[in-house]
């Protein structure tokens, strides 16, 4: 995913939006502190939270990522949650926001 992918998101969301992305930045941080101490429980958690939140805000693709990220953890496959960290990565820096 190289290219810009416009969200659009309702307006009411405006002032939470920045903290909602910052809040995705620390668990990009927890799921790579969690992947090199192995603890696959937490990033189960994560994944799950990452679920939850995406699609309550209008970002299904993070809503998909956590969901493959919860259901990878109980591989612990350390490759394809690495991969996934990274996706969710490139996804938030070339997501672009707009307002409806």
């Amino acid at each position: 995913m190289e290219k810009k992918e416009t969200v659009i998101i309702d307006s009411d969301l405006k002032e939470i939006i920045p903290i909602f992305m910052e809040n995705r930045q620390s668990d990009i941080a927890d799921l790579k502190k969690n992947l090199e101490a192995n603890n696959y429980d937490e990033i189960e958690k994560i994944g799950h939270q990452l679920k939850g939140a995406g699609g309550s805000y209008g970002f299904d693709y993070i809503t998909e990522i956590g969901k493959e990220i919860e259901n990878i953890a109980d591989n612990n496959n350390p490759k394809e949650i690495k991969q996934l960290i990274n996706e969710l990565e490139t996804y938030l820096d070339v997501v672009e926001i707009s307002y409806d």
